[in-house]
């Protein structure tokens, strides 16, 4: 009983536009209050606990490096070596979106900031090339999706370090379904963009391409040093975050020289906010978590679907559609941290290896920063193109349609998530 009201709670206090930091926070306050005797120190002790963890400064670096590159002329390179790639094709400029946002995301880790640092300069171009600014903002929407699932990804830090698995492999199984989301968004925005009448761009020659390549080596080496560094063993994940902001700093400073003193400080303090608001969400998320896992939840939730079915591939629907309606209404990162180690023994116990659930989890998840009513993305490319959110619901389904066959495919197909580790 006291599980259905802390949900119940929980979810009652989202509906009424409570920030979610204080909706679960307080959630998790009242059930102690009125169903244990259990001290209100605990909510406190446990959100300080969740928090006070080397993986977890990964976030805040990578956080960091992401609004540098945006800032320090990295973000402007990678598109325009990206236009130069894929450009020419039918729909190009969405095309570069996409695989703009790929090779941010492998920098920033962050589908918010992929969605700021590529759409502010994406979108007008867009528009000025006669794209529809609805359509236009979509595809940035879904583009910035990406973040999340290319190494380094902030929710695969987060997994990691609530479920005691390794981030680097985390890391490592996130590539190829990341990619594959990259190339299905590629082939609907091909379609969609023919259907429209949005054609590419000149092509360029191929010993223009290779100088325009070049020129941005500083740029494109990034994720090189940041995943080449973890995968090879030089650093942990988190002392990349803080190779990435170095790195970043050198880079936009001294070599492309469009970082100022004060463009720097702008990035520190707009850092120190967001990462703020997210410690705030990782520490009282914890606490809730961590009551869930004291009242045996995980082993509830087992024998509930044990008790409904054993089929394995039944199983995992009921857990997907959870998620997706989960992703829905709650950020990923307080999500992630509830659920997963409420899922995780219903995983094991149907043989689902914890890297493979974290790839899934997290694309259900991430799926739901481009799904009203949450759907952050859309709520940041809306802001950027200037137009109301209704105005981007039309195209959105074909490219939900093209993640959830990547997500079903990250679920009942293993080697998409282990095959490189």
């Amino acid at each position: 009983m006291d599980i259905l009201f802390l949900f119940f709670m929980m979810f009652l206090l989202i509906s009424i536009s409570v920030p979610i930091g204080f909706a679960v926070g307080g959630a998790t306050i009242i059930t102690l209050l009125l169903y244990t005797d259990l001290p209100l120190t605990m909510v406190s002790q446990y959100a300080v606990d969740g928090v006070d963890s080397f993986p977890m400064l990964a976030i805040p670096f990578f956080i960091l490096a992401g609004m540098i590159m945006s800032s320090g002329g990295i973000a402007r390179r990678i598109i325009d070596v990206a236009g130069n790639v894929v450009g020419f094709m039918v729909g190009g400029l969405g095309s570069v979106t996409i695989l703009a946002s790929m090779f941010f995301a492998a920098i920033s880790g962050s589908a918010l900031a992929t969605v700021s640092a590529i759409g502010t300069i994406m979108i007008p171009e867009m528009k000025k090339k006669g794209y529809e600014e609805g359509y236009s903002a979509t595809l940035t929407a879904v583009a910035g999706t990406i973040g999340v699932i290319i190494p380094p990804s902030i929710p695969l830090v987060i997994f990691g370090v609530v479920t005691g698995t390794s981030i680097g492999d985390l890391f490592i199984a996130g590539i190829i379904p990341g990619i594959l989301i990259a190339v299905v968004l590629m082939i609907t925005n091909y379609f969609i963009s023919k259907k429209e009448g949005y054609v590419g761009q000149k092509r360029l020659p191929r010993k223009e391409l290779l100088q325009s390549i070049w020129e941005a080596k500083w740029a494109l080496i990034t994720p090189v040093i940041i995943l080449g560094g973890i995968y090879a063993g030089i650093f942990t994940p988190t002392e990349a975050a803080v190779v990435a902001v170095v790195y970043s700093v050198i880079v936009s400073v001294f070599i492309y020289k469009e970082l100022s003193l004060k463009d720097l400080y702008r990035t520190l303090v707009e850092t120190a906010v967001l990462n703020g608001i997210t410690t705030f969400l990782l520490g009282l998320s914890t606490a809730f978590a961590i009551y869930l896992s004291t009242e045996q939840v995980p082993s509830q939730i087992l024998n509930l679907l044990i008790g409904i079915t054993d089929n394995k591939i039944i199983i995992l629907i009921m857990i997907n559609i959870f998620l997706l309606l989960i992703g829905c209404i709650m950020d990923n990162v307080p999500a992630t941290i509830i659920l997963a180690p409420m899922l995780l023994p219903v995983m094991i116990a149907f043989d689902i290896s914890p890297v493979q659930f974290g790839i899934f989890l997290t694309i259900n998840l991430t799926i739901g920063l481009i799904t009203p009513p949450y759907g952050c993305d859309l709520f940041v490319a809306s802001a950027v193109a200037g137009i109301p959110i209704e105005r981007m619901l039309k195209y959105l389904w074909p490219f939900l349609l093209a993640m959830i066959s990547i997500l079903l495919l990250a679920t009942y197909v293993p080697a998409i998530s282990m095959i490189l580790l």
